[in-house]
């Protein structure tokens, strides 16, 4: 899954390599196009509506995995590009037309990025520039995407499934190191359906980093063969990571994990 940004505002998306086309939460499009407050409700109307109109849009859409606000993936309406200009028409926005051609950039960039992948690191980079974060703080952010990467690859090697038990062993590893499992540990911070790592100081960055790293070494040596053994390993990288944040703490005197977080504007430019 990769999150795509419009005027501020994430937009779930999955490129499909056999079709070569992007798949894009309809949710996350109605939120976006409407402002609306209640995206699902409005969408569940719509379908409705266009069933009655006698249009198939609705029935002709696929469903697809989405991590949601809680960390978890659920199947979720997605549309292809062609799918989404026939809902524009259907859905009364001001933002109609500068959606069509952020539409059009992100195919564009699609095509550049598969002949030159580094530059979807340079358009992160770009927009955690436009948001306000410093330039430190991004360095962190690219570092974890790789960290986390790698850990991945670890947990697909080892037949551990993308969905639940991804998001299970993530939730290990939080509660394991921080005390938190991840929807606390938005909670903790005021998030809904912020990313949680885009909202981490360099300090909370740091000590995730260190525990997926420790368990991505860990299993690099055990070669676990199931999630049970994942897990086990999940828990014992995650422990380094624990005993660092308690000697931080130690060493400090305060929590090392912070309720700050990139929507208030609290964390941008600072540790």
């Amino acid at each position: 899954m990769s999150i795509k940004i419009f005027e501020q505002k994430k937009v779930r998306s999955a490129w499909d390599e056999h079709q070569e086309k992007w798949y894009f939460s309809v949710i996350d499009i109605v939120e976006v196009l409407t402002d609306s407050p209640r995206p699902r409700k409005y969408w569940n109307a719509l379908k409705t509506k266009l069933k009655a109109e006698g249009s198939e849009l609705s029935q002709d859409l696929g469903q697809l995995k989405l991590q949601s606000e809680d960390g978890k993936f659920y199947k979720t309406d997605v549309a292809d590009t062609e799918q989404i200009l026939r809902l524009i028409q259907s859905i009364p926005s001001k933002k109609a037309e500068p959606f069509k051609l952020w539409l059009a950039k992100v195919g564009s960039e699609r095509i550049d990025e598969t002949i030159d992948p580094e530059l979807s690191i340079d358009r992160a980079i770009q927009n955690y520039r436009r948001l306000g974060y410093s330039e430190n703080w991004i360095n962190q952010r690219i570092k974890s995407i790789e960290v986390r990467k790698a850990l991945t690859d670890e947990w697909d090697k080892s037949g551990v499934k993308q969905g639940k038990e991804y998001a299970d062993l993530t939730d290990l590893m939080s509660k394991t190191w921080s005390g938190m499992n991840t929807r606390e540990y938005k909670n903790f911070k005021g998030l809904k359906k912020e990313n949680l790592r885009d909202n981490m100081t360099n300090t909370e960055l740091v000590l995730n980093m260190l525990a997926e790293v420790a368990a991505t070494d860990i299993s690099v040596e055990r070669q676990p063969v199931n999630f049970a053994e994942s897990a086990q390993i999940a828990t014992e990288g995650a422990m380094a990571a624990q005993v660092a944040r308690k000697q931080i703490e130690k060493s400090t005197g305060k929590p090392a994990i912070s309720s700050l977080n990139a929507k208030s504007g609290m964390l941008i430019g600072k540790k």
